[in-house]
């Protein structure tokens, strides 16, 4: 993305935190917005634009980053006198980067140039510009919203009509739950059987059945360390509610989808949902995994 461009972003959780950071670093002039504005100050401290409403964060932006946590937060964010809609330039373009069900995705087409955009990676990926983007919406406006979030990411990859990117994210985000749950059933029958759990699950990640993101959760599952989290346990139910309410619109049968959002329903129910997503594996072995304590770092 080249210098001096003015893009807003609504939504300062991990990942829009870490979005707003790197468009700092590549040139941009950035306008960000927060319901709880204490998260932006060390942006601000960077160089931002605090923003008291999201009007105020659109207003002569030539894009509007939504990174919002469901489709509550993006309609609440959107619309009324305060609302980003109320102030958004004809000419600007809106990328939805919140994960959301591509229906509502969908229902802002019609507002000017409308990009979704599924994130792939975490916090740190954003402010290092190592995210995979993938874009969806009419070819013009991935064109610009590409080049737009060319500083994000090290993969852009347009992915068809809107809506397209957030079918892919979620995919993605299906397979992430249910790698996580894998490798907890896995740790629990090891516990069971009287294996040690660390040494199962360091065996798995050294192993070529995992992938990069097992890896990764597996630092946490074996430090039982669920705080600060990567990716918020009731996100990922989030996801995987989506994922299946998805499969059932199209006639088709996901068991594992439905097992994982399951599993993750109890979590949440359970009062873990602010933990980390790999805290997946107090529910299903309780007696050997401690509670957790959330970090309040999401929007």
């Amino acid at each position: 993305m080249s210098g001096g461009r003015r893009v807003a972003v609504c939504g300062l959780g991990v990942m829009g935190t870490g979005v707003a950071g790197r468009l700092l670093e590549t040139g941009a002039e950035v306008r960000v917005w927060n319901r709880t504005a204490r998260r932006a100050t060390a942006l601000g401290d960077a160089g931002a634009t605090v923003c008291a409403t999201p009007a105020e964060a659109a207003r002569g932006a030539e894009a509007v980053l939504l990174c919002l946590a469901d489709a509550e937060a993006l309609r609440a964010v959107l619309q009324g006198e305060q609302g980003v809609l109320a102030a958004l330039p004809a000419d600007a373009l809106l990328i939805c980067a919140s994960t959301v069900s591509p229906a509502d995705v969908a229902a802002l087409a019609g507002r000017g140039g409308v990009v979704d955009a599924g994130l792939l990676g975490n916090g740190d990926h954003a402010r290092t510009g190592e995210l995979r983007i993938f874009l969806g919406g009419a070819p013009e406006d991935v064109e610009r919203a590409a080049e737009l979030v060319a500083g994000l990411a090290k993969q852009i990859v347009p992915v068809g009509p809107l809506g397209s990117g957030m079918r892919l994210k979620l995919l993605m985000n299906l397979l992430m739950g249910i790698e996580m749950q894998a490798m907890a059933e896995a740790a629990a029958l090891a516990t069971a059987q009287g294996l040690d759990r660390t040494a199962v699950l360091r065996a798995i990640a050294a192993s070529g059945f995992a992938s990069p993101v097992m890896r990764f959760k597996t630092e946490r599952m074996t430090g039982e360390r669920w705080d600060d989290p990567d990716f918020r346990l009731r996100l990922m139910h989030k996801d995987l509610r989506l994922v299946t309410e998805e499969a059932a619109a199209a006639g088709i049968s996901l068991p594992m989808a439905s097992a994982a959002a399951d599993t993750h329903a109890q979590a949440v129910a359970e009062g873990l949902g602010d933990a980390d997503c790999a805290a997946i594996a107090r529910v299903l072995a309780p007696a050997a995994v401690p509670a957790a304590s959330g970090s309040g770092r999401d929007h």
